[in-house]
């Protein structure tokens, strides 16, 4: 298993921690990391976009001009599509974008994105936050001490009530509770930072949660 320093939230050294090798230790798996954070981003479309067919929009209950006679192309109703303010033909309906997507290939797509960030060094772990009140000049403070410049994926747990308050306001940080770990938000993220509460133990219902 592959260890990493765990420090304190001033940066200073608090011993060590292993980190599960099928968790931080795999070749990523670039194709299902693909795979995954695309059927991610297509569940999250709203499909609600719409517009109305020729049996939809008001009008259209009488011929406009008599069928023979006018030296014109016959016509049953103003609301055809081809004319002004008639139906769309075709036009898009609401409707859902999900893909199904095996929780072995969510696993295994958050494993290989938590393992390429544990591969560049972007896993930071620390052995306790300690704001004892809401704080966000404190959050900020910690995160300089720990070397983190860029945007940092920081897991929580929910009862922390006091770290999540303290990093809510600073733009550089997205939140994220440990059950909802996902690689798209590992992905968009330069850091990972757990605690050692956080830390995933390699369990497959752990590592599985998206």
């Amino acid at each position: 298993m592959p260890s990493i320093a765990v420090k304190t939230s001033a940066g200073k050294a608090a011993g060590d921690v292993e980190l599960a090798a099928d968790v931080f230790g795999i070749q990523p798996n670039v194709p299902v990391m693909h795979q995954v954070v695309t059927a991610q981003l297509a569940a999250r479309r709203s499909g609600t976009q719409s517009t109305k067919t020729r049996a939809e929009v008001s009008g259209g209950g009488k011929k406009p001009f008599k069928q023979k006679g006018t030296g014109n192309a016959r016509q049953g109703s103003t609301r055809a599509p081809h004319f002004s303010g008639g139906g769309v033909a075709l036009g898009p309906k609401p409707r859902k974008y999900d893909q199904k997507t095996p929780k072995k290939m969510i696993n295994l797509a958050l494993r290989s994105a938590l393992s390429d960030r544990a591969a560049e060094g972007k896993v930071i772990v620390v052995d306790d936050w300690g704001f004892d009140a809401p704080k966000t000049k404190a959050a900020k403070a910690a995160l300089a001490s720990l070397g983190i410049e860029g945007k940092a994926l920081v897991v929580v747990d929910r009862d922390d009530v006091n770290t999540i308050k303290s990093f809510l306001n600073l733009r550089e940080v997205q939140l994220i509770e440990r059950a909802e770990l996902n690689a798209y938000d590992v992905l968009c993220n330069e850091y990972v930072v757990f605690t050692k509460a956080t830390l995933p133990t390699g369990s497959q219902k752990e590592a599985a949660a998206s």
